[in-house]
């Protein structure tokens, strides 16, 4: 595999390990094409870009292909969703020998850095399973979206360290987490093998919290990397930050995920807390959505 190898716990690159970035898309022309716009810009080489079209209506397809020929592109014949696009990049960018993998939602912005300092990170900290950036809301560019993610088994909940607030330096340091966000993932390959992909059975969302807790539960290392920063425009395929179609799905995929890795006693409380704060959620949703 190019040189790489784990020695007590830390990933030893080749002299430059190669980078694949995994993107998934699915009737996200335009946002792909600035995210692809964006990576362009990346100062950090060797990297490749496979872009998996999840069956697009749009011409996602074409467009990648024109606008930049140097992206590999995987066009499905349908939908298989976040866990199996992404799947489907992982498998590629595995036979083709790659020594990192980054998932990368189709609709982001990066820091030209972002990749370099998720790659040093990776390289510099012992038994390192992945490595997360600092994300932002696209609209306004200073406001936190994900600072770190924190579970707990007790409520049933797992949350953004720092959303929506704005950035101060308040999350500038270097940490281990509960879980990463699939938004951006920096893991290894070695890693993937350990551990397998993500777990497709999840219908939408939480997949990436259930790839970090078996990764961790491997015995890895779960870190935020402050430095490394990338931009989000929020849940365009599932039609925006709030709408009724996330809430249903995140609450099935939340209850799938504990019930699978909470302990027995955690049982005594998270299901019943868990309903309470989504029937709150989506609540707020509703005296919202009829105040518009």
């Amino acid at each position: 595999m190019n040189g790489t190898r784990h020695i007590y716990g830390s990933f030893q690159p080749s002299a430059d390990p190669l980078v694949f970035i995994v993107l998934v898309n699915w009737n996200g022309r335009e946002v792909t094409l600035e995210c692809l716009d964006s990576l362009a810009r990346v100062d950090y080489t060797p990297f490749k870009v496979v872009v998996v079209d999840n069956g697009s209506s749009d011409g996602s397809a074409d467009a990648v292909r024109a606008a930049h020929p140097e992206v590999h592109l995987l066009p499905l014949m349908e939908n298989r969703r976040f866990a199996g696009g992404n799947n489907e990049g992982i498998r590629y960018a595995l036979n083709e020998g790659t020594e990192l993998l980054l998932l990368l939602n189709n609709d982001t912005t990066v820091a030209p850095d972002f990749l370099r300092v998720l790659v040093d990170r990776m390289h510099s900290t012992g038994r390192c399973g992945l490595v997360s950036p600092k994300i932002y809301y696209a609209d306004p560019p200073d406001c936190l979206w994900y600072a770190g993610g924190e579970i707990s088994y007790w409520t049933g909940t797992m949350r953004h360290t720092g959303i929506r607030e704005i950035d101060r330096g308040q999350y500038d340091t270097l940490r281990d987490i509960d879980y990463a966000t699939g938004c951006c993932i920096l893991t290894t390959a070695d890693v993937i093998r350990a551990v397998g992909t993500l777990d497709e059975s999840y219908f939408i969302y939480t997949e990436d919290a259930d790839w970090s807790v078996r990764i961790k539960k491997a015995g890895y290392r779960l870190v935020f990397e402050p430095r490394a920063r990338v931009w989000h425009k929020l849940s365009v395929s599932a039609g925006g930050h709030l709408s009724s179609f996330k809430l249903w799905n995140k609450f099935k995929s939340n209850f799938r995920f504990f019930a699978r890795h909470a302990s027995w006693y955690h049982w005594l409380t998270f299901p019943w807390l868990s309903l309470f704060v989504n029937f709150g959620a989506g609540l707020r949703y509703s005296i919202t959505k009829h105040r518009r």
